[in-house]
């Protein structure tokens, strides 16, 4: 079955706001990877790479745990606008 995806190729819509979020937060994808085990979500730094890159899809649950983590609603992880990734960009 194939997997559903954008025109233009994206897998999610968040990639650009948690690029936006993380580095707002002063936090290395790492970091957040940290974070989010601390709240029981099983997620590597290699993970968010690949969500930010738009390489990988996000699951209701790892959005609900995001907007934990940043204090945001869903709605703005969700809305953000499209932004170019850059895949040699990481911090």
């Amino acid at each position: 079955m194939p997997r559903p995806c954008a025109k233009d190729g994206r897998r999610n819509l968040i990639a650009g706001r948690l690029i936006e979020l993380r580095q707002e937060n002063k936090l290395s994808q790492r970091e957040l990877a940290h974070r989010l085990q601390l709240i029981g979500m099983d997620m590597d730094k290699n993970a968010i790479t690949r969500i930010e890159t738009n390489k990988r899809y996000v699951t209701d649950i790892e959005l609900r745990a995001f907007a934990r983590i940043f204090d945001v609603s869903y709605a703005s992880l969700l809305d953000a606008p499209v932004q170019p990734h850059d895949s040699k960009k990481e911090s």
